[in-house]
């Protein structure tokens, strides 16, 4: 799929060429000629590329073409970003002395030099440009127009969407799975059964299984249950991990040797009652199976285990009992998936012959619900009948399912994505299967990667790729979305199959680096390291060759990693765009780390042995994202961390009492991100916060010896609009009077476990009228609701819980139009009496807000007071 790639880079060497920067570098350094002969040929170029795509199906040689053509478009786009990175690190340079022009900087002795070396790389790569673009003549490829990324209307993100198809049709599936897991067992001489569920990709195994785990009657049966993905690779080693990890709440166990874990194993199941389910196994080996099952078999009588297959030979050498296949969908269920995912709520009963047609659609689907959501999203902003017809009658119904191919289903939605979004969507490849995946995480690496663009510069780009990703979960590219008190998508996952078409429209772009991989692509962009140990390993010989490398990021903690590996690494990849190493182990920087100028993206978070950044990291002016989370042994920040001019995400643990004014907020007028997690010995923020100026998320967490905040200085975030402040024991929130906070863009407040939380400070009162989500919970001292609450006019959800001491609601609670959802969970009996429904005092106030939690469990206020 290199055409969509290619398409895309064009547009970012298109894009560049016409800043500022690179207007000011043509005219300084004379080469603005060279510019527009470069911009005029991509043009061309990107032109006939839509065309190129068309005419690559039968084609051979505009296949090799259009790979040819990427990577020269990839070596001009890496030139443009050494002009860019030069101009920057100038720009700071002057920052940190008396203001000159530009120019003057650009006309020394040293640039002078510099000038001429990077002149004779543009003027080689757009020699190399050229001839390509003389081959595109023989070709004599139309021109064609994309469409343009805001010609795509958004749907409408509500998390209810990507629950409600999942629910249609299983319920006697569940039931009937139920029954045979709280029967006895299929074996009276093993204590542990097991149970296969078999059927298509797509059809709904993990789904059902998700329901019989979370089934009440199953819950209170077996009190221990676990839930492991076990996917290709059923290493009995790995999979031993894995189940314990999930028994110990996340507790990494990879350090252990095969004896030890089985040990462990066992005791940890010694006479329990368990339910586990194996998802996604692939296993037809009855030796690796036999040997897990030994193990597992030491639970107590009863136990059972529900595997999760496409392979019914899987189910054959696993199961005791016999099979469960698990059937396509009705007719009937198949178009009530559809209607929900194709249209708004009531919308269809507009559109009765699109109504129509979707029946024609979903009886090609075969019943998999996975296939519907997918083209029932593809469909949501179409209403031309054309365009249903055209899905309708698609060549690619004429292709059978095999059991381990991608659907073609699904390859048909791919295909109707608009280019940005596939390119966004193919570079999720790099991602693990059954992975997490942090939505911010994601729109960060999009955006170092330059897959992020907006035709509107007043927009953040962090906006921009929140669109991107709302569609593509929107069309059930992702799933199982997990959303946050104020209503943001935290993090989604993917379905086997769609990751599998992942991998297959990202082509050789991206490769994983396996423990028994001997050779990669040399023209391999992105790398993933699979798990195993790099203690003691020497660095692959055969990725010394691929010097054009942008991201290469680890598929596990990274441990224990040697100086002369990573030392290599950077050394080899100078294009890096991204660069995650977390969970490694190492102490110091390498000394060429500053050579990696091009870096957007770099994560050492949870290495517990670094102590300090070296100074130059601070060379790394296009840096976007620093995760610094969980180094708990940081000192300090390096003297020239304010240089970091680009950075726009910044996630923070050291052993530092206070932050550096200097180091930290001056000059990060970029920030838009700030995460403070795990800084034990925090005593008080900087006092120059009001330097970050662009700042809209700011997280406080865990760092018990925080006693104040700079109010004055945060009186100048403006641009805030989420304000997280989470266990902090000694916090009084701000040290100066109310008047001195002014947050006039905040919209999302939640205070978690702050005991000498009392009230809001009056200063709130600012963002009155901005405020739509306020949570406050853990705060035992909190005993009054100030009387300015009245004043949110835009408040959509009020959360009130485990708040001993409040007793009352202020006045005006019913001019509170907008408020959506009041929870009000073990405050005081008082409070909950009073909004009583129907008979509670408060009642004539709250009783227009759709949605109502009141509970008082008078045991959690017993706990909740010993704790005070």
């Amino acid at each position: 799929m290199a055409e969509s790639f290619v398409f895309e880079i064009a547009g970012q060497i298109l894009g560049k060429l016409t800043t500022l920067a690179f207007r000011e570098i043509g005219l300084i350094w004379g080469l603005k000629s060279e510019f527009k002969r470069l911009e005029l040929t991509v043009s061309a170029i990107k032109a006939v590329l839509l065309d190129a795509a068309e005419q690559k199906k039968k084609s051979r040689h505009v296949e090799d073409w259009l790979e040819k053509l990427q990577e020269v478009l990839y070596d001009v786009d890496d030139i443009l970003d050494d002009f860019s990175t030069e101009y920057l690190r100038r720009k700071v340079v002057i920052k940190g002395s008396k203001w000159k022009k530009v120019s003057n900087f650009f006309l020394s002795s040293n640039s002078l030099t510099l000038r001429v070396t990077m002149s004779r790389k543009l003027k080689k790569i757009r020699s190399r440009l050229e001839d390509i673009d003389a081959d595109r003549k023989k070709f004599e490829f139309v021109e064609r127009v994309a469409n343009s990324p805001g010609l795509y209307p958004l749907r409408e993100q509500t998390h209810s969407f990507v629950h409600a198809s999942d629910v249609i049709g299983r319920d006697l599936d569940k039931r009937t799975i139920v029954e045979l897991l709280l029967s006895s067992g299929s074996s009276p001489t093993e204590n542990i059964s097991v149970l296969p569920i078999v059927g298509l990709g797509g059809l709904g195994k993990t789904t059902v299984a998700k329901f019989v785990y979370n089934d009440d009657a199953i819950v209170s049966n077996f009190k221990t249950r676990l839930w492991i993905c076990v996917l290709e690779d059923f290493d009995l080693k790995k999979l031993i991990e894995k189940i314990m990890k999930d028994a110990t709440g996340g507790v990494d166990h990879a350090h252990l040797d095969l004896n030890q874990l089985q040990a462990c194993l066992r005791s940890y199941l010694h006479l329990k009652k368990v339910l586990l389910v194996l998802d996604d196994v692939w296993n037809d080996d009855r030796k690796k199976w036999t040997g897990l099952k030994d193990l597992l078999n030491c639970s107590s009588h009863g136990s059972k285990i529900v595997v999760t297959t496409r392979k019914k030979t899987t189910a054959e050498i696993m199961g005791t009992f016999p099979l469960y296949e698990l059937k396509s969908l009705s007719e009937d269920e198949c178009m009530s998936i559809f209607v929900k995912c194709a249209f708004k709520e009531g919308e269809e009963k507009e559109y009765p012959k699109l109504v129509e047609i979707g029946k024609a659609i979903v009886m090609k689907c075969c019943g998999l619900p996975l296939a519907i959501k997918s083209l029932g999203g593809l469909l949501y902003t179409k209403r031309e009948e054309r365009e249903w017809l055209y899905i309708k009658d698609k060549d690619m119904w004429k292709i059978e399912q095999k059991e381990n191919d991608v659907l073609p289903i699904l390859k048909l939605s791919y295909d109707e994505l608009p280019l940005h979004l596939k390119q966004c969507f193919a570079y999720c490849s790099i991602l693990p299967k059954d992975w997490q995946i942090s939505s911010l995480s994601l729109i960060l690496q999009w955006m170092a990667h330059g897959l992020i663009k907006s035709s509107d510069e007043s927009r953040d780009l962090e906006d921009t790729g929140k669109q991107y990703f709302h569609e593509l979960l929107s069309r059930s590219f992702f799933q199982d979305a997990e959303v946050s008190f104020d209503n943001a998508i935290i993090s989604v996952k993917m379905h086997d199959l769609v990751h599998d078409l992942a991998l297959a429209v990202a082509d050789r772009n991206i490769s994983h680096v396996k423990s028994k991989t001997l050779t990669i692509y040399e023209g391999t962009r992105h790398l993933l390291f699979s798990p195993g140990k790099l203690e003691g390993k020497e660095f692959p010989h055969f990725l010394l060759k691929l010097n054009k490398v942008r991201s290469v990021s680890f598929e596990f903690q990274v441990g224990c990693i040697s100086k002369t590996f990573l030392e290599t690494l950077v050394r080899t990849f100078k294009c890096l765009r991204l660069l995650d190493l977390c969970g490694s182990e190492f102490e110091e920087f390498p000394s060429s780390f500053r050579t990696l100028k091009h870096l957007r993206f770099l994560s050492i978070a949870q290495n517990n042995n670094l102590k300090a950044l070296p100074n130059p990291i601070s060379y790394l002016v296009n840096l976007q994202t620093l995760n610094l989370e969980g180094c708990v042994m940081l000192q300090d920040l390096p003297r020239d961390f304010g240089n970091l001019w680009s950075l726009r995400c910044l996630t923070l643990t050291s052993q530092m009492t206070c932050f550096p004014e200097k180091g930290l907020a001056e000059g990060l007028s970029s920030l838009r991100y700030l995460l403070i997690s795990r800084c034990y010995h925090l005593e008080s923020l900087l006092d120059g916060m009001q330097n970050l100026s662009s700042l809209r998320h700011l997280y406080i967490s865990n760092c018990p010896s925080l006693i104040s905040l700079p109010a004055r200085s945060m009186r100048h975030l403006t641009s805030l609009e989420k304000l997280v402040i989470w266990k902090c024991e000694k916090l009084n929130l701000f040290e100066e009077k109310e008047d001195m906070m002014e947050l006039p863009s905040l919209f999302s407040l939640v205070l978690l476990e702050i005991p000498t939380l009392k009230e809001l400070p009056q200063g709130f009162e600012k963002a009155a009228s901005t405020i739509k989500y306020i949570s406050i919970k853990d705060c035992p001292s909190f005993q009054i609701m100030p009387k300015w609450l009245k004043k949110c006019t835009s408040l959509s959800k009020l959360k009130l819980e485990n708040c001993m001491l409040l007793e009352s609601l202020p006045l005006g609670m019913n001019q509170l139009t907008a408020l959506r959802e009041l929870r009000i969970i073990n405050c005081s009996e008082i409070l909950s009496t009073k909004c009583k429904r129907g008979t509670g005092e408060y009642w004539p106030w709250i009783s227009h807000i759709p949605k109502i939690i009141n509970r008082f469990d008078s045991n959690a206020n017993v706990l909740i007071n010993s704790l005070i």
